[in-house]
């Protein structure tokens, strides 16, 4: 099992965004996460890999608490954003939500004008005042998204007649407009051509100035280019974290190598 303790020395560079201790997920009787323990740092794009089914997206649906919305699911263990419990009884989801982004596999703007995809979760979280606040909002969370260009003069029109990739940065707009802390992402780019692929990874690479990212993917090679962590996970435990670089080129479990180089998976 991959031990905490080796990586603190190089993770005290950045602030610690999460930290999750001892977790377990459970679907009914089947065990999906063993003792997960991790810490992810601020402003950085964190890669979990792993063959599907390996436990990757069970865990990080763990950080926003979407794991709540499936009704055989129980979580145990220790996950904190910024010291806090985000398990704790006080802790709101909705509101845990408006920090803790996410954005999935498959497009899914809402049946709505583009403009109202976006000013969606500002307008329940009350964070616009008057409809110039939300204007500023909705253009300021569009160019974020790195789309605004390309439909600032049709913003009533449905964001659903947006093609596949424009789709996606429009929901990545939409996941940036309530101010989120981080971002999680799980397999953002899978239901992408190259093209539109090549633009959310470099728009990955933008919002990391500004958030924590996560993102979930099936390639490696798309890990390796957007992500300066990486967590390895297999069969439902995390078998190795670290830089990228370093995972990539000298990992230290043999699992890991076995996985980068095709012989399992």
């Amino acid at each position: 099992m991959y031990d905490m303790n080796k990586q603190e020395t190089a993770v005290t560079q950045k602030e610690i965004k999460f930290s999750a201790r001892d977790v377990q997920v459970y679907y009914g009787d089947a065990h999906a996460i063993k003792d997960v323990s991790v810490e992810l740092e601020d402003k950085t794009v964190t890669a979990f890999i792993g063959p599907s089914g390996c436990g990757k997206s069970s865990f990080l649906r763990c950080l926003n608490r979407m794991n709540d919305t499936i009704d055989i699911c129980r979580v145990e263990g220790d996950i904190k954003l910024d010291g806090e419990d985000i398990y704790h009884k006080a802790v709101d989801p909705v509101q845990l939500r408006a920090r803790v982004g996410m954005v999935f596999q498959k497009p899914n703007p809402f049946p709505k004008s583009i403009y109202d995809n976006v000013a969606y979760g500002p307008r329940i979280h009350g964070l616009a005042r008057t409809k110039a606040d939300l204007d500023e909002i909705v253009e300021k969370a569009l160019r974020r998204g790195a789309i605004w260009d390309e439909v600032k003069d049709r913003l009533s029109a449905p964001g659903t007649g947006l093609s596949g990739g424009q789709q996606q940065r429009l929901c990545i707009a939409r996941a940036v407009a309530t101010e989120p802390e981080v971002l999680l992402m799980d397999e953002p780019c899978s239901a992408l051509d190259p093209i539109a692929t090549a633009q959310v990874e470099e728009l990955i690479d933008e919002l990391r100035k500004s958030y924590s990212l996560v993102i979930v993917t099936h390639s490696m090679q798309q890990a390796a280019r957007v992500s300066q962590k990486t967590a390895f996970f297999h069969l439902g435990s995390l078998v190795e974290y670290g830089e990228t670089a370093q995972i990539f080129t000298n990992p230290v479990d043999e699992r890991t190598e076995s996985y980068i180089t095709g012989r399992i998976g």
